[in-house]
């Protein structure tokens, strides 16, 4: 699994020349939006510019909610988000004729984690719910030490709050004393650092700094995440607008191909093939 880490800068990749394939007519993909989909889109452009000599592709972990709006703005090329838009969004990119078309490049888990000194194992949603809105504050209510729940959250701009906000919270309000955080690592490093928090992340980022919970039970992996049993799981999208063409496209192939599919797997997350 990922080791957790914190992206709040635009992250340049630059070719180098290993290999004589012929570059891409343009010569330049911006990339930016969610730091859950960040390791995948970084590795995968990494990958496919080794093989096309003069192409740059920039990479930044901004957020889903700033990957789409990349898009609808038409400030950056493609748009990574862990959630699909939302029908304000949808409405902005009409007014702006923009026809956004999203793409599947993956699957993912939204895990419930905890400094793994923490002698629990599993929680049921309703408990996650009940700890998130503030209803229980103390672990010894769910079966823990008799120690204050610290809650770590990801900030309103982030797919993976937005989807732990539908399925988990159920749309309530997240606690007022929750600390918010800018990404995945970051969250993934404030549990690690605190005995008795509490946080979600994707499952490319658990790590051996983490503790990963079951969730009533069900497990987070590949096979759970594909036939829906896990009931925190995800599709990841990069946008467009519009059909892709040129070397967007040929980019896209790329992360949607088997080789693509295979730096998905080796980034922790789960190929949707």
């Amino acid at each position: 699994m990922r080791k957790g880490l914190v992206v709040k800068a635009a992250v340049a990749l630059t070719a180098i020349a290993m290999m004589a394939a012929p570059a891409l007519a343009g010569g330049k993909i911006t990339i930016t939006g969610s730091t859950t989909v960040l390791p995948v889109a970084q590795k995968a452009a990494e990958v496919f510019m080794n093989k096309h000599q003069g192409l740059n592709i920039t990479v930044a972990g901004t957020g889903s909610g700033d990957g789409i709006k990349s898009i609808i703005d038409g400030t950056a090329d493609i748009g990574d988000a862990s959630r699909d838009m939302k029908k304000k969004e949808i409405k902005r990119a009409e007014d702006k004729g923009v026809t956004p078309v999203k793409h599947v490049v993956g699957l993912d888990c939204i895990v419930p984690i905890v400094n793994p000194s923490n002698q629990l194992r599993d929680l049921t949603l309703a408990q996650l719910k009940d700890i998130y809105t503030g209803k229980v504050k103390n672990w010894k209510e769910v079966g823990g030490a008799d120690k204050p729940v610290v809650v770590i959250s990801r900030d309103s701009s982030s797919g993976t709050f937005e989807v732990w906000n539908k399925k988990v919270l159920k749309k309530e309000r997240v606690r007022p004393d929750a600390q918010l955080q800018a990404s995945n690592g970051a969250v993934a490093q404030a549990v690690a650092g605190n005995k008795y928090a509490i946080g979600y992340v994707g499952i490319g980022y658990l790590n051996s700094k983490i503790k990963g919970l079951t969730v009533g039970g069900v497990q987070a992996s590949a096979k759970t995440a594909m036939d829906k049993s896990y009931p925190v799981a995800r599709a990841l999208f990069m946008f467009t607008n519009g059909q892709p063409k040129g070397d967007v496209k040929a980019f896209l192939d790329f992360v949607k191909s088997d080789a693509g599919q295979k730096i998905v797997k080796e980034e922790g997350f789960v190929p949707f093939k």
